[in-house]
């Protein structure tokens, strides 16, 4: 996980001794901690107390942080409607604006690149977990766009030809992981781009703590198909989160 360096940044004159415990014991050891709770679950938890507090500017950079550890907008407002019946129906009135101010005014729940989400994927029997696919060209180069929520990822598959064949993944959003059969899992972010050859045993999806989209460009072959495989195992993909990455590539 990458270190926090908020508390120096905004704290480090006024206040060192407090930044300091701030960046390397709340976010670098708290936050870091490998336990049952999921950065995604620390979020919601922050989030609630914050609300309940009625912590507005926290909680405005706590909505921030949990939008990037994969909470929703409506799992956001569906939260702050529940409390706002124990801890007070004015902080909801209150809350509502940061949220539509982190979120925006989007018509669906997800907000993340500028390509439209699709819907549920029609392939979600080869999936572990939910992803949604929208169809952005079907001329000249079939293109979609896949979205995995987070730990969603596609079971081994080949893209099968004669001649030619195979696809290109264009990362536009969130961190994922793309293993060929053999090799160690390579992780991805925004920007990445994967070239998978034709007729290699293959999977790619999300990271366990954040969306994931990529672009998906079918290359043109002769006698094509995709052949569909065996899961990925919860064992074989709770491993990736303890591969050992530089800190800017770290995605657990």
């Amino acid at each position: 996980m990458k270190k926090q360096t908020a508390g120096r940044a905004i704290l480090g004159e006024i206040a060192p001794k407090f930044a300091e415990l701030n960046d390397d014991v709340l976010f670098g050891e708290i936050w870091a901690r490998e336990t049952e709770l999921s950065l995604r679950d620390r979020s919601l938890i922050t989030i609630s107390a914050l609300f309940s507090a009625g912590q507005y500017p926290q909680l405005k950079s706590h909505l921030q942080i949990g939008k990037e550890h994969g909470l929703t907008k409506k799992e956001i407002v569906e939260t702050i409607t529940q409390l706002s019946f124990y801890c007070g129906w004015p902080k909801a009135w209150s809350a509502f604006p940061l949220v539509e101010e982190v979120y925006g005014k989007e018509d669906g729940e997800l907000d993340l690149s500028v390509f439209p989400i699709g819907e549920k994927n029609p392939f979600g029997e080869h999936f572990i977990g939910q992803s949604y696919l929208a169809c952005l060209s079907d001329k000249q180069i079939p293109i979609f766009n896949v979205t995995f929520e987070p730990g969603c990822r596609n079971h081994w598959h080949i893209h099968h030809a004669k001649t030619g064949g195979g696809q290109i993944l264009i990362c536009v959003y969130g961190q994922g992981w793309y293993q060929e059969e053999g090799k160690e899992a390579r992780p991805l972010k925004e920007g990445d781009i994967v070239n998978i050859p034709a007729n290699v045993k293959h999977w790619h999806g999300a990271a366990k703590n954040s969306y994931f989209q990529h672009l998906a460009i079918e290359v043109a072959g002769e006698e094509t198909n995709t052949e569909w495989c065996e899961p990925v195992s919860q064992e074989e993909y709770e491993r990736l989160t303890s591969l050992s990455l530089p800190d800017d590539e770290r995605i657990d």
